[in-house]
């Protein structure tokens, strides 16, 4: 069985990009504090900033 997709919020890609410009690779406590500030888990922040980097990878 398959999981449904989460659509994460502006506000939670807001924050994620602007956490991401400053710092592309997060503590596992820098990832708990933000995943509390935005309500994602540490994993959900864990996955978008890998798909980041490689998103950014690819650009260039």
């Amino acid at each position: 069985k398959k999981k449904k997709r989460i659509l994460f919020t502006r506000s939670q890609i807001y924050e994620l990009e602007r956490r991401f410009r400053v710092q592309q690779y997060l503590s596992a406590p820098e990832r708990e504090h933000l995943a509390r500030m935005i309500s994602l888990t540490p994993v959900q922040v864990k996955i978008w900033f890998q798909n980041h980097r490689y998103k950014c990878r690819q650009r260039y």
